[in-house]
């Protein structure tokens, strides 16, 4: 089958297209023909040595063993079964699930041993991926790319929310809202838990898409007065943030925030690390949030709510599976809105 594989830490040039042996499932798995896999954030990180270049570099002690097929947002049909798979199975269109961990339900993503697709495991730049059933669920629309979007930013926005418990009529400022994730966060804040949603970007050029996909009010992070416009447009400070940029936007996410305001992040693409004075939590009596993925559970209400049209697809343009070095490339270009998708020539 022909796949993509990263070869070690570094640029795009450790993007390797490669010829190499389908997998074959092992007993529980399943064999999945990839028919489309969207790109996020985290095997462009994984790639360039932001998680580490050793150990702790993926999402186990061990680190990430190249070379390694990236991609984690996966689409495609079973084609076949491993022992202890109901043969019923194949022929189904499945999107997957996209870490193993042993940690209880509900509680998954807080295992020591969970492990990632892409990461620990091959992963959807490829033709053919094995992954076990029973992480497999049916896609919630018919579309095999629309499908692909919504796995990992998909299940990191519904646990962000989630973390934050919001309620109907609260306002939720949403930073990186053109993006994967942020346009989710949009999505789910405005359409499943009825937030008021401040939508923070860069370009106010995708304003309206962004007010059709549930938005209240757009802005734009380059403005001199940002905190005081949204205090201003609220009549007040914020309930909440839902947070993906870091250090850049930072400050201004506590400045806006009211007294027992929450604040969540899961992403740094504008810095790593920040400054913090502890009387703004502590005056203010600020909640904080770390989070990364989410449950099964999640997952599953997030599948429910793709397929009952609350949340849609922003797709920004897709890439055949060989031009991954150049989807990479666009990945990190700014401007873009929604996700980016390779598609298998298969």
């Amino acid at each position: 089958m022909k796949a993509v594989q990263v070869v070690g830490y570094g640029d795009v040039d450790q993007l390797q297209v490669v010829d190499i042996q389908k997998p074959t499932p092992k007993a529980g798995e399943v064999l999945i023909k990839v028919r489309a896999c969207a790109i996020n954030n985290t095997e462009i990180w994984m790639r360039e040595g932001a998680y580490g270049t050793g150990e702790k570099s993926g999402w186990r002690p061990e680190g990430v063993h190249f070379p390694r097929i990236p991609g984690s947002d996966i689409t495609g049909e079973v084609v076949e079964v491993g022992d202890e798979v109901d043969q019923t199975m194949i022929g189904r269109h499945v999107v997957l699930f996209p870490f193993t961990s042993s940690g209880p339900e509900r509680k998954e993503h807080l295992s020591d041993d969970m492990s990632f697709i892409g990461s620990e495991y091959d992963g959807g730049y490829a033709e053919y991926v094995a992954w076990p059933a029973d992480l497999c669920f049916d896609m919630p629309l018919d579309d095999f790319v629309e499908s692909a979007v919504f796995s990992v930013s998909g299940l990191t926005a519904w646990h962000m929310n989630e973390q934050l418990h919001i309620r109907s009529g609260e306002t939720i400022v949403v930073t990186g809202a053109s993006g994967g994730v942020g346009s989710l966060n949009v999505q789910i804040a405005a359409n499943v838990f009825g937030a008021k949603v401040f939508a923070i970007v860069g370009d106010l050029k995708n304003e309206q898409e962004l007010k059709a996909l549930g938005a209240t009010e757009v802005f734009s992070y380059r403005s001199d007065t940002l905190a005081d416009d949204i205090i201003a447009a609220n009549g007040g400070p914020v309930d909440a943030v839902l947070d993906v940029v870091g250090d850049a936007l930072f400050d201004m996410s506590l400045q806006v925030l009211k007294k027992g305001g929450k604040f969540c992040i899961s992403g740094s693409a504008g810095g790593q690390t920040t400054h913090l004075d502890f009387r703004t939590l502590y005056l203010k009596h600020i909640a904080m949030y770390g989070s990364v993925l989410g449950t099964r559970h999640e997952f599953a209400e997030m599948l429910r709510s793709i397929a009952e049209g609350k949340l849609k697809p922003v797709i920004d343009r897709t890439f055949p599976l060989e031009e991954a070095r150049e989807a990479q490339t666009y990945f990190k270009q700014s401007g873009k809105f929604g996700k980016i998708v390779l598609i298998p020539n298969i």
